[in-house]
């Protein structure tokens, strides 16, 4: 059998971007211990870790972290901005009912 016909494959396999990998374990954190800054941080580095993926040519891999990353921090930013308002509509609701007694 001539083994001269058989298909060569380029198998390089890079790395996982360490930028990718905070991203996600930035977003799980921002669930769980660290809300707001979790979140930012999560987009920072998703954001930075899929130019560094897209790259021509790539320099790392991991573009999969990097946008649950993205997406986790996304959510985490929204959450908070509804937190936010509810805390200013409680806050406020109160804040008229004592207004509306003392008259």
């Amino acid at each position: 059998m001539d083994q001269q016909n058989l298909p060569q494959y380029n198998t390089t396999v890079l790395p996982s971007s360490t930028l990718a990998i905070v991203s996600l374990v930035s977003g799980i954190l921002g669930f769980t211990m660290l809300p707001l800054l979790g979140g930012l941080v999560a987009l920072w580095t998703g954001y930075a870790a899929r130019k560094e993926t897209r790259a021509i040519p790539p320099t790392a891999s991991g573009d999969g972290l990097a946008t649950a990353g993205i997406v986790m921090g996304w959510v985490q930013l929204g959450l908070g901005v509804v937190g936010i308002c509810c805390a200013i509509a409680y806050f406020g609701f109160f804040a008229a009912l004592i207004a509306s007694r003392s008259q």
